[in-house]
């Protein structure tokens, strides 16, 4: 089996390309670098079985050409990060909406199977923990840019399972829930490797808002596995997953695990959203999802405990500082 993967040099798609690698499949990974890195795939550059190709994924001749080369695409290439999405909704919109558009109609002129990456976001506001994937979305008003991702995913969504019910496209929807791990960056807002990251160099580990949001947070290991046995799985296509850990934690009690695990003296601060992003920001007050469906049908959920994952954030950031030095 050969897979092409869009976004394959980015956090989750590089872990996925070495595990499917290590099930004996070829990966074709394309990336466009725009948040993605070399650097997250060039151990795997030479390897038997591992090509890639940099470019856009709404260029729809180029996507056409690489999913005609391959069995299964797993579309992850996205605008990702709460920063960047405040910051560019434009370019948020556009990728997100567009790109899915290209790789749907490039799979669909072959009948392939495709898994589209979507994500916990899409719930928005919604107070019905734990998230089942058949539940109510409620999301915010579109005079606030904090929920152009979250619409654009959802878009994407629908958009996927029209063709599937239409066209007759084997799809899946994979909806992630804060995967994290060696290898992301907290460049564009992602908690954890930012805490890690402030914690490890004595600054101030900066929570936004009370901190008494709670979230799930899953091990990218636990995510590739579960992807690699979504698109193994026929009865998987049509259908959405959740895709992370119940384990719940506050973000007050996350900044106070990283510190300790990293044996630091920062102070724990606390920032206004307003301050942090932009005025009229919303964020929730918990994200926790229903996993049984995913565990019914592969036989698989994530279980990875939050101290471990903490730990192998921790690190990967020194593995890192010690290779920069």
């Amino acid at each position: 089996m050969k897979v092409l993967v869009t976004g394959g040099a980015g956090f989750i798609g590089s872990h996925l390309a070495e595990r499917l690698l290590e099930a004996g499949a070829r990966v074709l990974a394309l990336d466009d670098l725009s948040t993605g890195a070399m650097a997250n795939i060039e151990h795997l550059i030479g390897r038997p079985g591992f090509e890639h190709r940099i470019g856009s994924v709404r260029d729809a001749p180029l996507v056409a050409e690489l999913v005609d080369r391959c069995d299964v695409t797993v579309h992850l290439a996205a605008a990702v990060g709460v920063r960047l999405i405040v910051e560019r909704p434009v370019h948020t919109i556009e990728t997100n909406v567009h790109g899915t558009e290209v790789v749907l109609n490039a799979v669909a002129r072959k009948g392939k199977l495709v898994l589209i990456a979507s994500t916990s976001e899409v719930y928005g506001k919604s107070a019905a923990t734990p998230f089942r994937e058949d539940a109510d979305l409620v999301l915010g008003p579109t005079l606030h840019s904090r929920w152009a991702y979250a619409c654009s995913k959802a878009l994407d969504e629908w958009l996927a399972l029209a063709y599937h019910r239409e066209k007759k496209v084997p799809v899946i929807i994979a909806r992630f829930f804060n995967t994290v791990g060696p290898r992301q960056t907290g460049r564009y807002g992602m908690v954890l490797p930012r805490f890690a990251a402030q914690a490890l160099a004595g600054e101030p580990i900066t929570v936004f808002g009370s901190g008494e949001q709670s979230r799930c947070f899953g091990h990218v290991r636990d995510a590739v596995e579960a992807v690699a046995r979504l698109i193994a799985e026929p009865a998987a296509a049509g259908q959405v997953f959740n895709v992370g850990n119940d384990e719940e934690v506050s973000i007050n009690q996350l900044a106070e695990q990283v510190r300790a695990a990293a044996n630091s003296r920062s102070e724990i601060v606390h920032i206004p959203y307003d301050e942090a992003y932009a005025e009229g920001f919303e964020d929730m007050p918990r994200r926790v999802p229903d996993t049984n469906k995913l565990e019914r049908t592969i036989g698989f959920r994530p279980t990875t405990p939050l101290r471990t994952i903490i730990d192998d954030v921790l690190a990967d950031l020194r593995s890192r500082a010690e290779v920069m030095v």
